[in-house]
């Protein structure tokens, strides 16, 4: 009887600990939080689908008005979500050095393809990588990749040219899943593939099965990283399976060999990143016309004038490269099909977008160049307003790094200090749907950003990539991309919604990231010239 009462004690001393007296965290620091749900946090709808992530975000920033920031909790980990552009801008990049790293869930030991891309990487090793490959993201970079994005574009379009029907029912999900795979594979693996044609291709099953965060070993290993953190890098337990791991770095391995052996030289990723092997500072970048408004500049971290000192292995490269996937195979596709969506069920914009479209296939005598299609306004319109209602990353997250105080901004605030280790979220989402901010966030209204209108957007309110030294290193890439697939599928085909598109959108409970209930069903209606 007494080992029980004891066993039993001692369970109710650790539930106390680590699942009870977190939960009220904030509150004894005197700040606004959620409501307490013990062990679970704000976690617990999305656990039992009754809301999705993205939901979560929306409604956690909506709990309090008319505060800078508040408190949240992911499972046990008290997070700090903050609300205030001013304050966002003060964090992200006026004291960025207080606030560097990500929040990492896979120890770089247990899985180094995870752990050391640049997303995952921390302090020291984050500073030196970055710079090393930053010059491989600049426009005049993206230029040099432009025809090897075009050519799959152009692979794409062919394929639902000679289908034998007026309108082509398609999935775009699956559809601009493939057509992001061929882009990877083509700009990042130096690979050559047409997924739609081949179906099952090795590449394209390989990049499904890596970022596929449906099955039930996922969730349990994201919420085990997230819940137990030292228990699983004890393990040693990676988040890539073995064969991933062994698939995607002996293709680069090989890819590298060849390349050196034959002195192949191809502009893809894996070029360029051999070069930064190389070249050991960054470069100045060409005074050329830049992707569009939803673009971010590179932080200078300090390293122009000096010499780096870190030289990339082709396990790096194959980490970097493998970023890709989780960016442009999942993410880009993802936002591409809600561009698609939105020109389907509102068709005037998208004629007036054609309109643009084909005024410009004019001037340029039916052939797009890279320095046309980024002075195309309207479509820069669209694609900025598509990142705003439906952007990619709904919160990206910063981790204290050393120790910090926000000071008040009014009389009721107190002076709040941050303890090193603490976790931030900016909620994006949230953000670019405060109807205070952008009157009418529901609207799919190209318009907000036009040259009148765009010079009135707070940047710290429109985050679709991230902000400050930590924003997306390849938004240049992503935008390029988005861009040359809406110019060639609009000058060939009508966007359509078909008897199972679902209007409005309603977001999925059952995936972790933002997508819809029912996918992405439209139709391509070949246009008659």
């Amino acid at each position: 009887m007494l080992e029980l009462i004891l066993i039993v004690g001692a369970i109710t001393v650790l539930f106390y600990y680590y699942g009870v007296k977190p939960m009220s965290y904030w509150e004894e620091r005197g700040v606004k939080q959620t409501p307490k749900v013990w062990l679970v946090g704000d976690n617990w709808r999305t656990l039992l689908k009754l809301e999705s992530f993205t939901e979560m975000i929306e409604r956690i920033y909506n709990t309090i008005s008319g505060v800078r920031y508040l408190g949240s909790y992911q499972f046990t980990t008290p997070t700090l979500v903050i609300k205030d552009p001013d304050l966002i801008k003060q964090i992200g990049v006026k004291d960025f050095e207080h606030f560097m790293d990500h929040r990492s869930f896979v120890p770089e030991e247990a899985d180094p393809l995870f752990g050391k891309n640049l997303f995952a990487l921390k302090g020291q090793k984050w500073r030196t990588m970055r710079p090393i490959l930053s010059p491989s993201f600049t426009s005049s970079k993206m230029r040099s990749i432009f025809k090897l994005i075009s050519e799959c574009v152009e692979n794409f379009n062919d394929y639902y040219l000679k289908k034998n029907q007026d309108i082509v029912e398609v999935e775009m999900k699956d559809s601009f899943t493939r057509f992001a795979n061929d882009v990877i594979a083509t700009t990042a693996f130096g690979v050559k593939i047409d997924s739609l044609k081949e179906q099952n291709n090795e590449f394209y099953t390989m990049g499904k099965e890596v970022t596929d965060f449906s099955s039930f070993l996922k969730w349990m290993k994201l919420f085990g990283f997230m819940l137990f953190p030292k228990l699983f890098s004890l393990l040693n337990i990676g988040f890539i399976s073995a064969r991933n791991n062994k698939f995607f770095t002996s293709l680069v391995d090989s890819n590298i060999k060849m390349r050196k052996e034959k002195g192949i030289v191809r502009m893809d990723m894996i070029h360029l990143l051999m070069e930064a092997q190389k070249e050991s500072q960054q470069k100045e970048e060409e005074n050329i016309i830049d992707t569009g408004f939803a673009t971010v500049e590179e932080a200078n971290l300090g390293y122009a004038d000096k010499p780096i000192k870190q030289e990339l292995t082709n396990l790096d490269i194959a980490a970097q490269a493998m970023i890709f996937f989780f960016a442009g195979f999942d993410t880009v596709s993802t936002a591409i099909c809600f561009m698609a969506h939105e020109l389907a069920v509102n068709a005037d914009i998208q004629n007036k977008l054609r309109k643009e479209i084909e005024e410009m296939l004019k001037e340029c005598n039916g052939t797009i160049s890279y320095e046309a299609l980024l002075k195309m306004k309207y479509l820069d319109m669209v694609v900025s307003e598509s990142l705003r209602k439906w952007p990619a990353a709904v919160a990206v997250d910063r981790v204290c790094t050393k120790p910090y105080t926000i000071k008040p901004a009014s009389p009721d605030e107190k002076p709040l200090f941050i303890e090193e280790g603490t976790v931030l979220w900016f909620p994006i989402y949230a953000l670019q749907r405060d109807p205070t901010i952008y009157p009418n966030p529901e609207r799919f209204d190209p318009e907000r950003f036009n040259d009148e209108n765009k010079a009135n957007i707070n940047p710290y309110t429109y985050l679709p990539f991230g902000v400050g030294p930590r924003n997306c290193i390849g938004n240049r890439f992503a935008l390029l991309e988005i861009k040359l697939i809406f110019f060639h599928i609009l000058s060939k085909f009508e966007i359509v919604p078909i008897k199972e598109t679902k209007i409005p959108i309603q977001i999925s409970r059952k995936q972790i990231n933002l997508l819809p209930d029912g996918g992405f069903p439209l139709g391509l209606k070949k246009l008659v010239k």
